[in-house]
């Protein structure tokens, strides 16, 4: 039986708005509605009179001008980046230059590179221009007028993703790390398996009450939401193995029977979910490959 993840996608909100979601926080939703941004991008204001704002979003002048709106009497005294894709950092340009505030990030994209030549594009492009002012890294822990923030660095769906727990609220921030309406998509060369499940399980060991993702609603029970997510790669692993026993020894005849119920026109997506997966089983010893793993390898049962 497939994994039963309990997503939740129900969202209220008005392009442009700037909503009180609860006493410290407040969200603007950018117009930018996608197959990988869901119903587009949220980008939060912390605190009140000196505030932090998460992931000010892609390069829109209306979702810019909203942010202002948003913001005004207000001194901005820091800028925060779960990560570097076009739906997340790039209008953090304008808004320092226009608020004066920093940039904060674990670093620049690490890929430096597309998606890895697929007709099909499988997620959103990566910022290459951006570069933090501060880098920050796992601990790490920013403090403002009335609110304070800790970095959890959860790398996979890009090696510089990072989260940010507002601890007054037990309030976690997770970027594309975690979503209530959607898996993150883990593609390689940036996006990485292994990193990514194991970012999974650090979640598990903390105590946030909500999570807070940058694309669809709150989470309000985030253990089982987890561990639904742990689960269900593991289930992808489990088939991949089925698949290789069976004989099928390259990606492209496996994502045809693992994905059957899905439309044909994401299977470039879903190959480079495999891939990321099978890097993984290389990497533990389980599945064998001559050289770096990629979509054209053959693989077989180590």
């Amino acid at each position: 039986m497939p994994v039963q993840i309990p997503y939740v996608r129900e969202i209220e909100f008005e392009y442009g708005d700037c909503d009180e979601v609860s006493p410290l926080i407040r969200r603007v939703v950018a117009n930018n509605p996608s197959a990988f941004t869901y119903k587009g991008t949220g980008t939060y204001i912390i605190g009140h009179g000196d505030v932090a704002v998460i992931d000010p979003g892609p390069l829109l002048p209306d979702h810019v001008d909203a942010l202002l709106r948003a913001l005004e009497g207000e001194t901005v005294s820091h800028i925060l980046i779960t990560h570097t894709h076009s739906d997340h950092s790039p209008a953090a340009k304008p808004l320092k230059a226009l608020t004066g505030a920093e940039t904060y990030a674990y670093g620049p994209h690490g890929s430096g590179q597309k998606q890895g030549g697929d007709e099909v594009q499988v997620e959103e492009d990566g910022d290459m221009e951006f570069v933090p002012d501060v880098e920050l890294r796992h601990g790490d822990v920013i403090e403002g007028d009335g609110w304070t923030v800790e970095c959890v660095y959860t790398p996979g769906h890009t090696s510089n993703h990072m989260c940010f727990a507002l601890e007054e609220e037990k309030a976690l921030f997770t970027g594309d790390h975690v979503m209530g309406w959607s898996t993150s998509i883990v593609s390689p060369p940036d996006g990485n398996m292994e990193q990514y499940m194991a970012s999974l399980r650090l979640l598990l060991d903390r105590d946030d009450e909500i999570y807070w993702p940058t694309h669809g609603p709150a989470i309000t029970d985030p253990k089982p939401f987890v561990r639904s997510f742990i689960e269900h790669r593991e289930d992808r692993e489990r088939q991949i193995m089925e698949q290789l026993a069976a004989g099928h020894t390259r990606i492209q005849d496996m994502v045809p029977v693992m994905y059957a119920a899905v439309d044909k026109r994401l299977y470039p997506a879903a190959a480079r979910s495999v891939l990321a997966h099978m890097e993984h089983l290389v990497a533990t010893g389980a599945v064998a490959t001559k050289g770096k793993p990629s979509l054209g390898n053959d693989y077989w049962l180590a």
